[in-house]
């Protein structure tokens, strides 16, 4: 089976940061593009090392910026810290179930969607799993696309605080959960610039290698039988 020609075997890198296309002696390891002055690689250096180190970070941060109270609502004198958990139960409880949602789903189920999927791509391409590519690209591109989401929690504390300062009325103030959780936002995000989808493509092109060595192995072999 014919399949397409790949850029790397005819000596060409793609530039991350203009996607500049340039020809590459074979035996060099490293260049500057010549249009944007980025450094290029044919693969990014230790790739899998620095998304498993930053996602196993945001994993340990995403703990106590569950745990720890993310904002604290001081209204005449009086207020106790909430959490990102307790804040998402107590709008459900007072009615607002649909903002619960948006709270719940922006702060808890798309940091833990995006580590789980980090992870799954690391394991893909560190035990070279069996796992069709295009499904994989699919993991990298919804883990891509739902990171900046992780931001609304943030954007809403940081609202309050500026718009909600009455003096000894009511103040709003920010814990140390939200610092911890804009760390989580940082980080898995660097983890998912810091992992190089075309490793997965490498994978899929050193199995169908094989595959068609093993194949035309076999033809030889089937032809040297029927001449004997």
């Amino acid at each position: 089976m014919n399949r397409p020609a790949r850029a790397l075997s005819h000596g060409f890198w793609t530039c991350l940061g203009c996607r500049q296309l340039v020809t590459v002696p074979r035996e060099t390891r490293t260049c500057l593009c010549p249009r944007c002055g980025a450094r290029m690689h044919a693969r990014v250096d230790g790739s899998i090392m620095l998304t498993w180190a930053l996602t196993i970070t945001g994993a340990l941060l995403l703990i106590p910026a569950n745990i720890l109270p993310v904002m604290t609502v001081i209204y005449l004198g009086s207020g106790d810290p909430s959490t990102i958990i307790g804040g998402t139960l107590e709008l459900y409880h007072n009615g607002l179930w649909g903002i619960a949602l948006i709270v719940f789903v922006a702060s808890v189920a798309v940091p833990v969607m995006k580590l789980v999927g980090l992870v799954i791509l690391c394991l893909i391409v560190q035990l070279r799993l069996n796992v069709a590519p295009r499904q994989a690209m699919r993991i990298y591109r919804v883990v891509n696309a739902i990171g900046r989401w992780s931001l609304l929690d943030l954007f809403m504390i940081s609202i309050l605080v500026a718009l909600v300062d009455m003096g000894a009325i009511a103040e709003v103030a920010a814990g140390a959960g939200s610092t911890a959780f804009a760390t989580v936002v940082v980080v898995t995000m660097f983890a998912v610039r810091a992992f190089d989808p075309r490793l997965i493509w490498d994978i899929y092109e050193e199995k169908m290698s094989a595959v068609e060595a093993e194949n035309i192995s076999q033809s030889h072999q089937d032809q040297s039988g029927e001449r004997a």
